[in-house]
């Protein structure tokens, strides 16, 4: 004789309105009747499906939970919820940013709940009677930023760790079963992915997905630090097959729908170690005595058609990146460093801005953009457009090198630069009354042997020749968008946006640079912007330019990518867009796209759509721009290995109450000095003036303060300089 299958949850169910409860607020978007719920709780007989339809009406009476629909519940909405991104602290816990909340919400380690930094979380504010600060629970992980990290393996007999130490936003190792090793050994360099975070478990477990290779091996240390960040260092397969195949010859059929300016005078002005050249400009003197000057950009547009593999690649890279010792292009080489690139002797394809311009006053009275096809007479490195234009001669001095086409017109060479230089500094001045800020921040730059090896530090600053070509650069791209934006009605357009300053920010620069002797006023925007660049030009030179040039930047918003125009405060101008660098920014070739789109005709793109890849650019520029950090301190530590033994003198560049950090003057290498380090006394922090005290001595160490210091630990794989003290200016000698 058949059982009758039994069936489950006879009995009162216990906690039934806490579990229900739970179950509601696990999914707080969705809607549940009472069959779901008894599915979610495992129960299927009468009596536990009317205790369920019993408490619901219960639960909806107490008006903790609400009915859409007949027999659809869901939770409350409870204005104690919010959604935002957690930021998490070195010091364990974190803070979730909301939008429209003042204060961020602090949480607690113990109510983290295995959410990770910058996951995207549902969190739940407590009341607090006594206190502003608001802490919550992570309730929910709505998304993950990321799942892939990198950290190093330990293996044990049965089972492996990836040990994430190295990121102080990443509170937890990762737990891998031997299975999910692959070819991974003990102490390898990998990247771990997460699979499952089990509730009751501290630790996620996850599978390796790529092994780098040995901790502080260079290419280990430089894939890893494109790896942190989900960066790529090479194309899929596919991806350089299609751009191989891609006809990249210039036709008579193409050239007849353009713009035909090859008997133009034009030229390229780069760094002498450039490979990509994706912009060009064109002199010459019209017969009513005006300039006409063109500003010619690749046109990248052209051969990179949307919804191919090779624009897909190019959109989710957004940005070529800059390492110290290699370049991670946006394109590859065939269209980068080939097609796109505007070399010297060679018919391109452009995209152009060209501009009419008074001599004297450089007034633009006329202006045209459209596709072009140019040809480069010559290139220079800005070295040698600087000899030209610091010899003042008509001829060209003996440092620059011409090929003998290039000589061909070398006078009209010599005399381009000279008048282009004037234009650009009278442009600049003009910037420069308008309200525009002159950051010309110092950049670290190395010498690097054959095995990438540094075997020396240079500062890179800019001269009237980079200068000119920003100028006009600069010009390109605030009357293209200038040109976009005016017209009626109103037309989707990707802008580059900058916001004012932060008050309270701007407030502690003031205090900062008052240390050092330099007033501020921040009674309003002009006078505001007049503070900054004096503050800026007064530096120039001090022991403590790198640390007010840092901490001036850091008052300013950062530059993002945006169909919403509120113009761009540090460049003081109402419209501006980037439209010169499509080899290297996928913001210049939506740019391009755009352009070309309104000058055929045509309606209003998708704002919606163009907002999202705004957001997107701006993530990956700020994460490009992260590991292009990483590896500058990489190789700053990979330099001061083989400086242990010698003294620097350096500026104090920061104060905590765990120690102080401190810049060498001669190499920008920073590394900090611990408290618990400094011998003879022992130290406090005094955040009120940035110092730490002595509490025998009184001895105050303070920021800006030269010091002299050597290298105590130089750790490759932390990218972290230890330094110990030898002595302060004020006497400190030990």
């Amino acid at each position: 004789m058949n059982q009758k299958k039994r069936r489950r949850g006879s009995g009162k169910i216990s906690n039934l309105s806490e579990r229900i409860i739970k179950i509601l607020k696990a999914d707080q978007n969705k809607t549940f009747n009472y069959k779901q719920i008894a599915a979610k709780l495992d129960v299927d007989d009468p009596s536990s499906r009317n205790q369920i339809i019993k408490n619901l009406q219960q639960l909806k009476a107490k008006e903790q939970i609400v009915e859409e629909g007949r027999g659809q519940f869901k939770l409350t909405p409870n204005e104690n919820y919010h959604t935002g991104i957690l930021d998490v602290s070195g010091k364990g816990g974190g803070y979730v940013m909301v939008d429209g909340l003042e204060q961020d919400i602090f949480i607690p380690p113990h109510h983290l709940n295995h959410a990770l930094n910058g996951d995207e979380v549902e969190v739940y504010v407590y009341k607090k009677r006594r206190s502003s600060k608001s802490d919550g629970e992570i309730t929910k992980i709505i998304q993950r930023k990321t799942e892939d990290f990198v950290g190093v393996v330990k293996l044990q007999k049965n089972f492996a760790f990836v040990i994430t130490s190295e990121s102080n936003k990443m509170y937890t190792d990762v737990f891998v079963p031997l299975s999910n090793l692959g070819e991974a050994e003990d102490g390898d360099k990998v990247v771990v992915k997460i699979e499952s975070w089990p509730d009751k478990e501290d630790s996620p477990v996850g599978k390796v997905t790529k092994v780098l290779g040995k901790p502080g091996e260079h290419n280990t240390e430089i894939h890893s630090i494109l790896a942190q960040y989900g960066l790529p260092y090479e194309f899929p397969a596919e991806v350089e097959e299609f751009a191989n195949k891609i006809d990249t010859s210039i036709k008579e059929s193409e050239i007849k729908k353009r713009r035909d300016m090859r008997d133009v005078l034009t030229y390229t002005i780069d760094p002498k170690d450039a490979k990509d050249f994706d912009d060009a400009l064109s002199f010459q003197v019209l017969e009513n005595g005006n300039y006409e000057i063109g500003i010619h950009i690749a046109d990248v547009s052209h051969y990179l058609t949307p919804g191919t593999i090779l624009d897909d690649e190019a959109y989710e890279r957004a940005t070529s990146v800059y390492l110290v010792d290699r370049v991670v292009p946006m394109l590859p080489e065939i269209l980068s460093n080939g097609a796109c690139s505007l070399r010297p002797h060679e018919e391109k394809y452009t995209f152009s801005a060209v501009f009419e311009m008074k001599p004297a006053s450089a007034k633009i009275v006329n202006e045209w953009y459209g596709r072009t096809v140019t040809y480069s007479d010559a290139r220079f490195a800005y070295e040698e457009a600087q000899a030209i234009i610091e010899s003042r001669s008509k001829t060209i001095p003996a440092e620059v090198s011409l090929t003998g086409k290039q000589y061909d017109v070398a006078d009209e060479l010599v005399e381009a630069t000279l008048e282009l230089d004037r234009l650009a500094k009278v442009m600049r001045r003009q910037r420069m009354k308008d309200g525009a800020i002159s950051f010309d921040k110092v950049e670290v730059k190395f010498d690097l042997d054959e095995d990438a090896n540094p075997t020396g530090v240079f500062f890179k600053t800019s001269k009237d020749a980079n200068k000119l070509i920003e100028e006009f650069m600069l010009l390109a791209n605030r009357k293209v968008s200038e040109f976009i934006g005016k017209q009626t009605p109103k037309k989707t357009f990707v802008y580059r946006i900058h916001d004012e300053p932060d008050d309270e920010k701007l407030a502690a620069l003031e205090k900062v640079v008052g240390k050092f002797g330099y007033k501020m006023n921040l009674k309003d925007r002009k006078s505001t912007t007049a503070s900054l660049n004096s503050l800026l030009s007064d530096v120039q030179g001090k022991k403590e330019q790198n640390l007010v040039d840092t901490l001036a930047i850091r008052t300013m918003s950062k530059a993002i990518y945006s169909t919403d125009n509120i113009g761009h405060y540090g460049l003081a101008f109402d419209y501006y867009s980037h439209f010169t660098s499509p080899i290297r920014r996928y913001p210049d070739v939506m740019v391009h796209r755009l352009l070309q789109h309104y000058l055929d005709g045509g309606k209003s793109a998708s704002e919606e759509k163009y907002e999202e890849r705004c957001k997107h650019s701006s993530a990956m520029e700020q994460l490009a721009t992260k590991s292009e950090r990483d590896s500058i301190k990489y190789m700053q530590v990979k330099f001061m290995q083989d400086h242990k033994d010698e003294e620097f003198v350096g500026v104090i560049s920061g104060v905590t109450e765990w120690g102080i950090y401190v810049e060498i003057i001669s190499n920008k290498c920073e590394g900090m000095v611990r408290l618990k380090d400094i011998k003879g006394d022992h130290y406090e922090f005094d955040q009120d003036s940035y110092s730490v005290i002595g509490k025998k001595t009184g001895l105050q160490i303070t920021l800006g303060d030269e010091v002299v210091v050597k290298v105590k630990e130089a750790d490759l794989v932390k990218k972290h300089l230890d330094f110990t003290l030898i002595g302060v200016k004020e006497g400190l000698n030990q």
